[in-house]
């Protein structure tokens, strides 16, 4: 299949295999299915992500064998990073929300063109919603036409993360925030009206993103990191490496603005000398990284709350971890979720 210059046939491709994964979860949820996890108890996996993975990617290089693809549950390879076009895939964005029977998960597929998200297909299946976005074009919700509120930033309703909500993020006094699982449905709801922005306390990868990167911009909005940094799309290491911002840009403004005077925290991976959170990290942590190390860190508000250095290898090294509790924790937990068991030294 010829693609086309307005992406006619892109969002028909899409659409069609966003249906024909949702119709595999939900037998795989009347069925019953086993779970596994990857990294730890908070990554869960199941037979479903994998089955509607290889739905999706054969139905995408059989449309467009020119493109590349990039899939949580695909085997990656360099191969992609020499395609202009290329498929960013979540076969079940809210996996845990999938496993423990609730509706909060979705299918998420998105087509960035020149690391940029241009068009966005994120279906609900329990709930048969489907947002569909082309930049330049616009947002549709079931077929018809949506967009972003009008509400006042003040008055914004702030999706947030449902597991950082519960952890810790309650405790801070962040007006109008409402607690979900799936980020790729998350963003969109924003891009059609029914949420104003979103922000994440740790990173997320470019499968959880994709797609609603596309919707939210194709509803006139942003999403970058925390640090107000653009996101490219289709990198060597598809790990965004800190926290997302995303939503209409005003309500950005003001969220921004009250993210540093509540002092939410924010996990940074992967720090190098050219990160502007790399002054916050200690001159030992700073010669490590040198010398091979990996640095993550915690900052809230620019003070730097908690910090670890891993050594890679065929089993990770968690070398140092220090900092004050609650942070050190939830630091040491995200690390975990990243590498898996680690040796502790």
């Amino acid at each position: 299949m010829i693609s086309s210059p307005n992406y006619t046939q892109e969002r028909a491709v899409a659409e069609t295999l966003a249906r024909r994964a949702a119709d595999l979860l939900l037998h795989h949820r009347r069925a019953g299915f086993q779970t596994e996890h990857k990294t730890s108890a908070d990554d869960p996996v199941t037979v479903a992500d994998r089955e509607a993975s290889e739905l999706i990617v054969a139905g995408l290089r059989s449309a467009f064998p020119a493109d590349g693809v990039l899939s949580e549950e695909l085997t990656d390879g360099p191969a992609r990073l020499t395609r202009e076009r290329v498929w960013i895939i979540d076969p079940i964005d809210g996996t845990k929300e999938y496993v423990d029977g609730t509706p909060d998960y979705c299918v998420s597929i998105g087509l960035a063109v020149g690391s940029e998200a241009l068009l966005g297909v994120v279906l609900a299946p329990d709930q048969d919603e489907l947002f569909t976005g082309i930049v330049g074009q616009g947002i549709w919700k079931n077929g018809q036409s949506a967009g972003f509120s009008t509400r006042e930033p003040q008055r914004s309703v702030i999706a947030v993360s449902e597991t950082e909500h519960a952890r810790e993020l309650h405790t801070y006094p962040l007006p109008n925030m409402k607690p979900s699982g799936s980020i790729a449905l998350k963003m969109a709801r924003i891009a059609a009206g029914e949420a104003d922005a979103t922000f994440t306390m740790s990173p997320r990868s470019e499968w959880d993103i994709a797609a609603g990167m596309a919707l939210i911009k194709a509803a006139g909005g942003t999403t970058t990191r925390r640090n107000a940094q653009a996101i490219l799309l289709n990198q060597p290491d598809p790990n965004v490496g800190r926290g997302i911002l995303a939503g209409r840009p005003d309500v950005l403004a003001w969220l921004t603005a009250e993210l540093l005077r509540l002092e939410v925290p924010e996990q940074v991976h992967g720090v190098s000398a050219s990160d502007d959170v790399w002054a916050l990290a200690p001159a030992e942590a700073q010669a490590a990284v040198r010398a091979g190390a990996r640095l993550h860190l915690r900052q809230a508000g620019g003070r730097l709350v908690a910090w670890a250095l891993v050594r890679p290898g065929a089993r990770p090294v968690l070398e140092r971890l220090e900092g004050a509790e609650p942070h050190r924790a939830v630091l040491d937990r995200d690390i975990v979720r990243i590498y898996g068991p680690l040796t502790r030294a």
